[in-house]
């Protein structure tokens, strides 16, 4: 273990996410909302700490092995979410406890998108801003953006892109160098996040709000800078950018860099995983949008807008709304919910269990019922036209069975926090998918459950961003032996 190693990447990291308290210093600034001294002590502490981590350790130059870009992916999440905690501790509005601020920067960095402040209205500008950035920051995760931007560290990238981009074909890269492939995704994220902005402010939100939107929608965090989130706009034609920019930043990233490279579109429609998740998708809608007209909880009109946005934000994990879902009549609620369990394809922004891992589990079982009826054959599992080797199917299960027990625990372990079965389950499912809102009492925010309940949702929310195993491999025996 190359501790000293791991050390100087995070005090750069440290640095490097001092420097994004600018932004919100600026919008203090020019709004003249009070918090200008919070940002600015906040980047003060920050950056002193991240300095004093990399000085001692400056000088060394070794190479990153497996291990080390594990312990650094976990570490990085919950080091800069502590760090993130500043801004909503320190500023006078909100000025949350330390559980508080740390559930809010932990939601924001994991794009869950949970939070437990409300009146986001009466919110300093520079707060609000300051929470969408978090959200869009996390949506990519600044590892890659690090790798791409700091030459200098002198380690292997690869340990860390590995660490921290998820699915199960995470090992295939864009182009031959980490760096070339960091710098491409987020070349795309960057222009899918300008391009957002800008189709926002066209359907009438304003300047401040079409950016801070932008962060949040192709992040897939659902941070809104009102309560009512994308439904205060009351704009149906909002909707339909946000739901246009919500599914395709849950596809693969990997895709939308070869539309860009080679100029086309066709593959969009050949990947197995994107047309998967377009049927599941297309289903759920249908179901949602015939319940609500049938049960005349809306017409026909309104049926269609509001099933059509509330099954797109659940099912891609953003976590936006326009309307509370979990009011909504007969099995709905529960539904959509169960459809965040999926959650984005692997390489996007989108949390969940993956399109792909849920596609590939679906295979397994059909093929198993396949050979029931033909034991001596030999029925390989494909995508397209690619067998898929064994170890990856290994791998899918195993995670599939990590899944299920690390749920079963975290929900255990909240309901003997005192909250009811259904509030826990969701809120397990919100956080451990990072989809943010839940059923019952945290149906809206999370502010009223305990403190223990937050630690432990904020637990949670790391294991699923770090799509558990990166987390749990730090708790085995073997993982320590040099």
């Amino acid at each position: 273990m190359h501790l000293s190693v791991i050390a100087r990447v995070l005090g750069l990291f440290l640095m490097l996410f001092s420097l994004t308290m600018l932004p919100p210093i600026v919008v203090s600034f020019l709004y003249n909302d009070g918090a200008t001294e919070a940002f600015s002590v906040a980047m003060s502490l920050i950056l002193g700490i991240g300095f004093f981590a990399w000085l001692p350790v400056r000088h060394v130059r070794q190479e990153l092995r497996t291990r080390d870009g594990f312990l650094i992916a976990a570490l990085f999440w919950f080091t800069l979410g502590l760090a993130g905690t500043l801004p909503f501790m320190l500023a006078e509005n909100p000025g949350l406890s330390f559980a508080d601020a740390f559930f809010e920067s932990l939601s924001g960095w994991t794009t869950t998108g949970a939070t437990v402040m409300t009146g986001l209205e009466y919110l300093p500008k520079s707060i609000l801003w300051y929470r969408q950035q978090l959200q869009w920051l996390g949506g990519m995760g600044i590892i890659v953006l690090a790798v791409a931007i700091l030459p200098m560290l002198g380690i292997g990238g690869m340990q860390l892109f590995r660490a921290e981009m998820p699915g199960p074909l995470k090992d295939s890269k864009l182009t031959p160098r980490i760096t070339e492939t960091a710098k491409a995704l987020w070349y795309i994220y960057l222009t899918l996040t300008i391009t957002c902005a800008l189709a926002y402010y066209w359907g009438g939100m304003s300047t401040f709000d079409a950016i801070v939107h932008s962060f949040s929608t192709v992040g897939i965090g659902g941070f809104s800078t009102y309560d009512d989130s994308i439904g205060h706009f009351d704009s149906a034609f909002i909707e339909s950018i946000a739901i246009f920019f919500m599914l395709i930043s849950a596809l693969n990233f990997s895709l939308h860099y070869f539309a860009w490279r080679y100029r086309t579109v066709t593959h969009y429609f050949l990947d197995s995983e994107v047309k998967f998740f377009a049927f599941i998708l297309a289903g759920g809608a249908v179901l949602t949008v015939a319940a609500l007209w049938l049960t005349n909880t809306y017409d026909f009109m309104d049926s269609l807008r509001y099933g059509l946005f509330e099954t797109v934000s659940v099912a891609t994990t953003s976590g936006f709304s326009t309307a509370n879902f979990s009011t909504w009549p007969i099995f709905l609620p529960v539904m959509l919910f169960m459809m965040a369990f999926m959650g984005g394809c692997s390489g996007s922004t989108g949390g969940g269990m993956k399109v792909i891992r849920v596609l590939l589990v679906y295979k397994q079982g059909v093929r198993e019922i396949r050979r029931l009826i033909h034991p001596n054959a030999i029925i390989p599992i494909k995508l397209g036209s690619q067998a898929i080797p064994d170890r990856i199917l290994e791998s899918v299960w195993g995670f599939f069975a990590l899944y299920i027990v690390t749920f079963m625990v975290m929900l255990l372990a909240l309901m003997a926090t005192g909250l009811d079965h259904v509030t826990a389950f969701s809120a397990v499912g919100a956080c451990l998918n990072n989809l943010g809102p839940g059923l019952g009492d945290v149906a809206t925010h999370y502010g009223d459950i305990s403190d223990t309940a937050k630690w432990l949702l904020a637990l949670t929310m790391l294991l699923g961003r770090l799509e558990i195993f990166t987390l749990l491999v730090l708790i085995t025996p073997g993982f320590w032996r040099s």
